[in-house]
């Protein structure tokens, strides 16, 4: 009897332990950090599609809008700042990321110029090319929005776990994450998605 009541009290030890373990965060917030690397891996993924096709859009407008230099050459220009500046998951600062979305946002607004442009151009809205690419284009940018969005939760997720007991207190005596840096809009983006799309009727 003795011998039963000695295993029964070590399966029972096991048992609570174990769900101890799961609930402490032990799991959770290296899963949540490898979410968060595997949500930036995504949306730099889209954002390296988009620049993958800038050089054709170019190629398509430069022969239509050859005289448009100046924003083709700003296109040209902020693409390779935006391919310029890498990151890692695993070592991103608050400023690297800043410069990273900094980067991204001028590719973005240099694009939306250049889309404005060839409002001008009948003959280049008709190309086949132009009208693929802008379709592409338009895909990768939605893509580009998912996937930023399921970066910002993954953060939020990560450093909630970090944070909030009882899961931070896992992550103070064990892992000693820090809050990974979260992903904003700069002033110059904002102003963009906040201001509405001016309509003329002609």
């Amino acid at each position: 009897m003795k011998k039963l009541s000695i295993g029964f009290r070590f399966g029972l030890s096991l048992l609570l332990l174990s769900s101890m373990l799961t609930s402490c965060g032990l799991q959770s917030i290296p899963q949540a950090k490898n979410g968060v690397e595997a949500a930036l891996a995504e949306t730099t993924n889209q954002y390296k599609r988009r620049s993958d096709l800038i050089p054709n859009l170019v190629n398509v407008v430069k022969g239509y809008a050859a005289h448009e230099q100046d924003t083709l050459t700003k296109v040209t220009e902020a693409r390779a700042k935006a391919t310029s500046v890498n990151v890692d998951a695993g070592s991103l600062s608050p400023e690297k990321l800043k410069e990273y979305m900094a980067a991204q946002g001028q590719l973005s607004q240099a694009l939306g110029r250049l889309m404005v442009v060839s409002e001008k151009y009948p003959d280049l809205k008709a190309n086949e090319n132009f009208r693929d690419l802008s379709a592409q284009l338009e895909g990768t940018e939605n893509r580009i929005t998912i996937a930023r969005q399921r970066y910002i939760e993954s953060i939020k997720g990560f450093n909630d776990l970090i944070t909030v007991p009882p899961t931070s207190f896992t992550n103070s005596f064990y892992y000693h994450f820090e809050k990974m840096p979260q992903w904003t809009v700069d002033e110059a983006e904002k102003a963009q998605i906040e201001t509405a799309p001016k309509v003329e009727f002609k």
